[in-house]
C-alpha cells in the first residue's frame, strides 16, 4: 500500500501503478468464483458488445497481439465460454461468439467486478469516483471516444 511518508508517493506514475495493483487485487478476488480473470472478462465484454466478430477484431479492440488473443480465446473456449466458427463470407477467418455459459458467466462476473470497483472507489464518494473516471477518460481515451470495449 502507498505510504504517505514515502517520497515517491506523490508521483503520478507511482500512484497509478499502486492504484492498478489494488484494483486488480480486488477484481481478482471478485472474479475467482466465476473461473475468469480480468483479462478474460475484458475479452467477454468486447465479444458481447460486438457480436459476431473475428478474432482479429477482438484483438484490435483490446489492443493485444494476435498470439495473445489466440491464447486467451483458447482458454475461454476450453472453459466453454466462447465458441469459434468459420466466418460466413471468409472461411480463412474465425468468428467468435459467447456460448450460453459465457453469457451467464459474463453477467455474474461483471456484477462482481462492478462491486469490486465500488469498493475500490468508496473512499472517494460518488462525486469523487465520477470525477476520477472522467479525469482518467480524458487522459486515456482519444478525443471523442467514449469507451474501451464496454
Amino acid at each position: 500500500m502507498v505510504s504517505s511518508g514515502h517520497a515517491a508517493s506523490g508521483r503520478l506514475g507511482y500512484l497509478l501503478k499502486h492504484a492498478q495493483y489494488r484494483m486488480a487485487e480486488l477484481n481478482e478476488k471478485a472474479l475467482t468464483p466465476f473461473g475468469v480473470d480480468g483479462r478474460e472478462l475484458g475479452v467477454l465484454l468486447v465479444i458481447a458488445g460486438h457480436e459476431p466478430q473475428s478474432q482479429q477484431q477482438v484483438a484490435q479492440r483490446l489492443g493485444v497481439d494476435r498470439t495473445t488473443m489466440v491464447a486467451l480465446l483458447d482458454t475461454l473456449e476450453r472453459k466453454g465460454l466462447v465458441a469459434r466458427r468459420p466466418h460466413p463470407e471468409d472461411r480463412r477467418r474465425n468468428v467468435v461468439e459467447l456460448t450460453g455459459a459465457g453469457t451467464e458467466t459474463l453477467e455474474r462476473a461483471t456484477e462482481a467486478s462492478d462491486r469490486a470497483e465500488r469498493e475500490f472507489l468508496a473512499p472517494l464518494g460518488e462525486r469523487g469516483a465520477r470525477q476520477l473516471r472522467d479525469a482518467l477518460r480524458a487522459v486515456v481515451l482519444p478525443e471523442g471516444q467514449s469507451s474501451i470495449g464496454r
